[in-house]
């Protein structure tokens, strides 16, 4: 490789960087749905020889597929239909045909060669979340599907392109297995016009430097990147580090989901292993990783790196350092034919046990748990022609925890994704509802010497008969956001419809929800956890939450005892009360995660996972759901949420220990 000038490097580094962000623009000016013209669910990079990406935006898209591979799905395009040529473009959404570039059906993935003097100099790459590839229900994603085949059309990777032609093959079959396919067809479009873009932008760049320069400055960039991780790396205290925590359940049962890892950190590397993980779900939220160091299970590692050297470059150079064991078989590594259509609500949860494994190597820099949830809402109602209107609302989340000197951002979290909302008039413009409130939730946000930030409120009406609601990824509705170093955990979400009248019914996770003109429905999410001892919050910090109505002076005085007398500061009885209090130190999981731990303790929970990945993939769901329903027998119908006595949890522990002695 020719070593290049630093200067020079940088400029390259800046020009491709400017490069992806213009492909990104031109995919969001041109999309059709609002997914991608309003939401940002999509992401353009470039990619080097070895598929890993070597340029991506830093401020536009979904900011967390930087590790995303596209060799595989290129190798296998020219294994089995030939060498790639000028003007072709791959197509795919196939998790395990794609060995993970794509995660679920819905994210259609495209790589088209950028050729110079006949041969590749780099790849275009782009991925938009489209509207529907058919499957069982309206926007093909459902927590229900137990198994791939009935979450829509698997496209492997495949030619849609043949020297600039559109395979009218693959086109049939696209539109042949959609609710919404000229809608599917505009962003297909769209996706088209930022990778045209791109080869745009490179054939210009190749006019002002030299084609050995760029293929040099490639893998150069990788190196640098790779050089900052190390060095972040290094900075850490070395050694082992592990955390878990749990999805509320797997959508078909009242059964938790356990998700762990143990980090390991030595010499600027660092290895994550998920052993500990519960196997594989018979519902839609496993990760299909291949047992990579995947995207969806490396993100906050790649987010540490960022935060502690913002001027490290964005590229795949940055997880270089990072090696990985996540158990085949597992929620973060399926087997075939898993469904997946869920996964981002386990890929928050690793998120979440990465952070707490960090926090203990670093708990003046890591925050408290995010909201823990990104809920995107869809709506679908029959429209004139017969068919069906399918768009998203709102990709509904939380706020982001606490940290040491800071408080968590109110109604905003970029944890997974880099997501914008939705304006109201363009979602009432585009379906029968009308939004009647979204805002922050009061009281929400974890208590702490630095609050935790609000989760968020939406209500709306249905205007059209016959509509569906659907609102995958629900979580944190049992669970709590924990709070760290004392600071307590954020309130849980909940759905609630027609509240407040005659037909109000509350609800947990959905599937496809029949509603009726009229209707109200109402998203409330999580808010994060707090950070520190909440009665060493500066009472001016609570005052200035109770007027912008983040805190109401009742959560005032029980979390944070602070005391109004007639809506004046009372210095002398909040000192009073602050004193008498008995503040904890640690993380606080609260009160669920607290009995449930009670029963199923960290060490007995890695001994039945192991025991039960020893198990033929056949039986390994129904011995867990067994086991789990063995010992929960004799507890209150409402546990977690009620704990259980003295006597009942010794029952429940001697239980799961005869079942983990047979195992």
């Amino acid at each position: 490789m020719t070593r290049l000038d630093p200067v020079l490097l940088e400029i390259l580094g800046n020009k491709f960087a400017s490069v992806t962000e213009e492909m990104c623009l031109t995919l969001q000016r041109t999309g059709r749905t609002l997914y991608v013209k309003e939401t940002a669910d999509f992401a353009c990079a470039l990619a080097g020889a070895d598929g890993r990406f070597f340029a991506y935006p830093r401020s536009i898209g979904v900011s967390g597929f930087v590790g995303l591979e596209c060799l595989p799905s290129i190798e296998a395009v020219i294994a089995l239909q030939g060498a790639l040529e000028p003007g072709d473009v791959i197509l795919t959404n196939d998790p395990y045909r794609s060995t993970g570039l794509a995660t679920h059906l819905p994210d259609l993935h495209m790589i088209e060669p950028y050729f110079h003097n006949g041969e590749i100099i780099a790849y275009g790459w782009c991925f938009v979340h489209c509207s529907d590839v058919g499957g069982r229900v309206a926007s093909s994603i459902s927590p229900l599907n137990t198994e791939i085949f009935q979450e829509g059309l698997r496209i492997p990777p495949v030619k849609l392109i043949r020297k600039g032609q559109m395979s009218n093959e693959v086109r049939l079959f696209l539109d042949a297995n959609s609710r919404t396919p000229e809608a599917n067809m505009g962003d297909i479009n769209a996706m088209l016009a930022s990778l045209a873009t791109g080869r745009k932008r490179v054939a210009q760049m190749l006019g002002q430097h030299d084609p050995q320069e760029l293929s040099s400055a490639q893998g150069a960039l990788m190196d640098y990147a790779a050089g900052k991780a190390e060095a972040v790396l290094r900075s850490i205290p070395e050694g082992k580090y592990s955390f878990s925590d749990y999805l509320d359940d797997d959508a078909a049962s009242r059964l938790p989901v356990r998700v762990a890892v143990t980090i390991e950190i030595a010499d600027g590397k660092i290895h994550l292993d998920f052993t500990g993980t519960d196997p594989q779900v018979a519902t839609a939220m496993n990760i299909p990783s291949c047992g990579r160091p995947h995207a969806w299970l490396t993100l906050r590692m790649l987010a540490l790196v960022l935060t502690l050297d913002p001027s490290a470059p964005l590229n795949a150079g940055l997880l270089r350092p990072l090696s990985i064991n996540a158990p085949l078989g597992s929620l973060v590594n399926p087997e075939e034919p898993a469904a997946t259509g869920v996964r981002h609500a386990a890929a928050i949860r690793v998120n979440d046990i990465l952070n707490g494994a960090f926090a203990l190597a670093l708990p003046d820099v890591m925050p408290a748990a995010a909201s823990g949830t990104v809920i995107p809402i869809v709506v679908s109602e029959p429209n004139a022609t017969g068919g069906r209107t399918v768009q998203v609302v709102e990709p509904l989340i939380g706020g982001t925890g606490a940290r040491k000197g800071h408080d968590g951002v109110d109604g905003r979290d970029s944890g997974i994704s880099n997501l914008a909302n939705n304006p109201v008039e363009t979602v009432e413009a585009e379906l029968g509802v009308e939004v009647l409130h979204y805002g922050l939730r009061p009281d929400s946000g974890g208590a702490g010497e630095w609050r935790g930030g609000c989760g968020m409120e939406l209500s709306f009406r249905i205007l059209t008969e016959g509509s569906n609601v659907l609102a995958r990824g629900m979580e944190r509705l049992l669970f709590r956001p924990w709070g760290q170093s004392g600071g307590q955990p954020g309130k849980p979400g909940s759905l609630v419809i027609n509240e407040g009248h005659p037909r109000e019914h509350r609800l947990g996770k959905i599937d496809v929800l029949e509603v009726s003109a009229g209707d109200v429905v109402t998203f409330r999410t999580p808010g994060a956890g707090g950070w520190g001892n909440p009665f060493e919050r500066a009472p001016e910090a609570v005052l200035a939450d109770i007027e912008a109505g983040f805190v109401t002076p009742e959560c005032a005085r029980r979390d944070y005892g602070l005391v109004l007398c007639n809506g004046v500061f009372d210095a002398e009885a909040t000192a009073a009360l602050r004193e008498a209090a008995s503040p904890k130190s640690a993380t606080v999981f609260g009160p669920e995660r607290d009995a449930w731990d009670s029963i199923f303790a960290p060490g007995l929970m890695d001994q039945l996972n192991a025991g039960l990945l020893a198990l033929p993939l056949s039986r390994r769901q129904s011995q867990r759901r067994e086991i789990l329903e063995t010992v929960l027998a004799d507890l209150p119908s409402s546990f977690p949420r009620s704990p259980a006595n003295d006597t009942q949890r010794k029952t429940a522990i001697h239980r799961l220990e005869t079942w983990l002695s047979s195992l």
